[in-house]
């Protein structure tokens, strides 16, 4: 059993902590299977996420959602307990609340109306298409353009490492309109998948497998209702739809880290050596003690981060990083050392620690990659020590 000790620290109340018990009730009665085809699973999980009734999370109440904002500590419980049992489910799960983040945050009551009730009912696919193969960390170097034509819009360009590419019913696609140089010129646009001039160029392989694809906009048209926001929004947009989501990020990465640990705590604790079980070497037990101190230190950092987002501050850019770039690099330690405890098997594919090594690895990189983070951290504490 899994350390909850942490579900009564103050940074949490009463209905995330039922929240957390429902959350591991329904995922100890699954089954997921990751072998198939990724597209049919990941379908398959958010109609299942949809149906449980877990996807309510992922948009604000007036629209099918369970709080009457984005709730960061709910979302961050929701990934780090299906990131412990799932990689793919917690990828599901993410992409239907990034996805439709910018509509949640600053669409009008119509696109609100038209986009997240499917998003929480699990029957809308949602995808965030912001990176671009030379705008990635750069946000202000995007090249995708979005003109003018009378009522309409005319998008050109092509965005890459778009999770959920190929399988989304709508993009939120941010392009740049030119209202003024480098960033705030850049806007963003709900864009339907059959939207005529919207094609996927290009499917994404990568070590965990996910739906991801490379999209291309040739001449494609929307109408100017479809603008979220104002024009020249775009990064402030992108920016606090982040600053929500980068925070739950770390909760998948401390989900991964947690279900490391007890894998390790487990194995260590039969495996015969030497006429004595693993877990009795010193060498052993000085690594379970590096591996749960992470873990605590990854969860203050994370709650902390959600707790003050969502009870006291409109930005909380320093203490996302913080709880990314921490809880993320703690956690490809934490699974590289479950992965060492378990020897050969933790090289086994198939086996949870060979999964979950796969799975942490593109966690330090999305959503700003780790030097990004410190790059962030490093001018938000400059700019505070500077007052």
């Amino acid at each position: 059993m899994s350390d909850t000790s942490y579900l009564d620290w103050p940074f949490l109340e009463d209905r995330h902590r039922k929240l957390k018990v429902d959350l591991d009730s329904w995922c100890e009665m699954q089954i997921f299977d990751h072998d198939g085809d990724v597209d049919d699973l990941c379908k398959a999980l958010v109609t299942r996420l949809g149906d449980a009734g877990i996807l309510r999370n992922c948009v604000p109440a007036e629209w099918g959602g369970r709080s009457d904002k984005l709730d960061v500590r709910s979302l961050a419980l929701c990934r780090e307990s299906l990131g412990y049992h799932s990689g793919l489910a917690d990828f599901s799960f993410a992409m239907q609340g990034l996805g439709s983040g910018p509509i949640s945050l600053f669409g009008t009551d119509e696109q609100r109306n038209t986009y997240l009730p499917a998003v929480a009912a699990g029957s809308s696919i949602a995808a965030f298409a912001l990176s671009e193969a030379d705008a990635g960390s750069d946000v202000a170097a995007m090249a995708t353009l979005a003109e003018r034509d009378c009522d309409e819009f005319v998008i050109n360009g092509k965005k890459t490492w778009i999770s959920n590419g190929g399988i989304a019913d709508f993009y939120c696609v941010f392009a740049r309109t030119g209202e003024a140089p480098g960033a705030r010129g850049l806007s963003v646009f709900i864009v339907d998948a059959s939207n005529p001039g919207l094609s996927v160029i290009e499917r994404i392989e990568t070590i965990a497998p996910h739906p991801l694809a490379t999209l291309s906009f040739d001449n494609c048209r929307v109408a100017a209702s479809a603008m979220i926001g104002g024009g020249g929004d775009g990064f402030k947009v992108a920016m606090a739809t982040l600053d929500v989501f980068r925070t739950t990020v770390a909760a998948a990465a401390l989900g991964f880290a947690r279900r490391a640990l007890d894998e390790a705590l487990e194995y260590t604790s039969t495996r015969q050596l030497f006429g004595a079980p693993l877990s009795a070497l010193q060498m052993t037990e000085g690594t379970i003690a590096d591996m749960a101190t992470e873990v605590d230190a990854s969860a203050l950092l994370v709650y902390r981060s959600a707790w003050a987002k969502d009870c006291y501050q409109a930005r909380v850019t320093r203490e996302a990083a913080m709880a990314k770039l921490f809880a993320t690099e703690a956690a490809q330690r934490i699974i590289d050392q479950a992965v060492q405890l378990h020897g050969g098997r933790g090289v086994t594919k198939g086996s949870m620690a060979e999964s979950l090594y796969r799975e942490i690895r593109a966690l330090r990189i999305y959503e700003g990659a780790s030097e990004v983070q410190k790059v962030i951290i490093a001018r938000q504490t400059y700019s505070g020590s500077a007052k």
